[in-house]
């Protein structure tokens, strides 16, 4: 199915889309995906393959799980607080996450867990939004430092799956563990994230779930975004297939009817707990587009989205993290704002400076260029295999930037 109105894309080179993408689906690389490609009033919607092999027709409304999609939401929850000055960019979060006060932190990212020195300063909410407050995911695998296998034990390792812990659980076990980093020296993925969520809950006095939606959801009218599907919107809901490394096949992660994602989550991930539709997912984008307005509805202010979508890290901070931050990898990774990637420089059709958004490792992408008016959302079942984006990620990028009309 195709939904298009081709005011300013190329009709013909939006065929182009549908033949390249129906590739991956008649090869049985994936079950479904939905493509979508906007730019000011001109929408393309592709909705390909089925729910699951076998299954259901893919639709236009199909829910996925859009994993650390989920970050940008996040960061735009929190600048809601600053704007309102309950919370502020450089004050410490002890006031509300009492874990992270008077830290102290590994001599190097391999020592054992009691080789430490006090950290220098407090963690700040700008270190947080910007995933340089000292912890997150070390890139190596299986873990072999002793840090890595702490926050295993702890169950703090990102995934793919929610975590099974109360957000004061997790707070606690996070702050039983040294930093691997001084605050503000590096970057680290995902972990600021999660604790952006509790500090969002705590500092507003609200459930991280019920700021959102009060906040966000309902404003920008993203009806099916949640951190779960309920019964009624199940049918809705596609599969996740994952790679079996013993046969290379695909397996089911996720079944919509036997779901992690099926009853509210004990912990309300702000680093990848959503699930969401590509026109909710679209709002959003909008809303960003808008510089925080969306109709006639201002959800942040343009400081807001201007501070959000600028890189805020020095090369020392970004280094030993190339494989985020490297050029060709698929757009939006030459530095990083406040939950979102950033194009720093242009190196291929799509990483245009100023682009910005993010991928989610369960197989999906959406980003907004501001300087084309245009956002650009992939659904897809397939869960990535490693932080580079497959070429299913890498092709639609390419071929929504090859339909833009002058």
């Amino acid at each position: 199915m195709s939904t298009t109105m081709t005011q300013r894309l190329s009709a013909a080179r939006l065929e182009r889309m549908h033949t390249v993408l129906s590739g991956y689906i008649d090869r049985g690389e994936m079950p479904g995906i939905v493509a979508l490609v906007s730019r000011g009033k001109t929408v393309h919607v592709e909705a390909l393959g089925a729910l699951s092999f076998g299954g259901s027709p893919m639709k236009r409304d199909a829910i996925f799980r859009i994993a650390s999609m989920t970050k940008p939401i996040t960061a735009a929850a929190a600048m809601i607080l600053v704007e309102e000055c309950r919370l502020r960019l450089d004050d410490p979060v002890d006031e509300f996450l009492p874990e992270l006060a008077s830290r102290k932190v590994l001599r190097r990212i391999d020592a054992p867990l009691d080789d430490v020195v006090p950290a220098k300063r407090a963690i700040t909410l700008r270190d947080v939004l910007t995933f340089r407050l000292g912890l997150g995911a070390v890139m190596l695998w299986p873990p072999a430092y002793p840090i890595q296998k702490a926050m295993e034990v702890a169950g703090l390792m990102p995934g793919p799956n929610p975590f099974e812990l109360t957000p004061d659980d997790y707070m606690k076990r996070l702050g039983a563990l040294p930093l691997m980093h001084q605050p503000g020296e590096k970057w680290m993925y995902h972990t600021g994230s999660d604790v952006l969520g509790v500090l969002i809950a705590r500092a507003s006095g609200q459930d991280f779930s019920d700021f959102l939606r009060e906040r966000i959801f309902v404003p920008l009218g993203m009806k099916d975004t949640d951190f779960h599907v309920p019964a009624e919107k199940r049918d809705r809901f596609a599969t996740s297939y994952m790679r079996d490394p013993a046969t290379n096949k695909l397996k089911v992660h996720d079944d919509p009817h036997a779901s992690r994602w099926g009853k509210p989550p004990a912990f309300q991930s702000g680093g990848g707990g959503l699930v969401s539709t590509a026109d909710d997912y679209l709002a959003f984008c909008c809303m960003m587009l808008g510089k925080g307005r969306y109709g006639r509805t201002r959800v942040l202010s343009l400081a807001s989205v201007a501070l959000m979508t600028m890189d805020h890290l020095t090369d020392a901070q970004k280094e030993g993290m190339e494989m985020f931050f490297g050029d060709g990898h698929g757009g939006f990774k030459a530095g990083w704002g406040f939950g979102v990637g950033v194009d720093t420089k242009r190196v291929d059709l799509c990483s245009v400076p100023g682009r910005f958004g993010w991928v989610g490792g369960i197989g999906t992408a959406g980003c907004s260029d501001p300087r084309e008016n245009l956002a650009g959302i992939l659904l897809t079942q397939r869960m990535m295999e490693s932080p580079v984006p497959p070429r299913v990620m890498t092709d639609f990028w390419t071929l929504a930037y090859q339909t833009i009309e002058e």
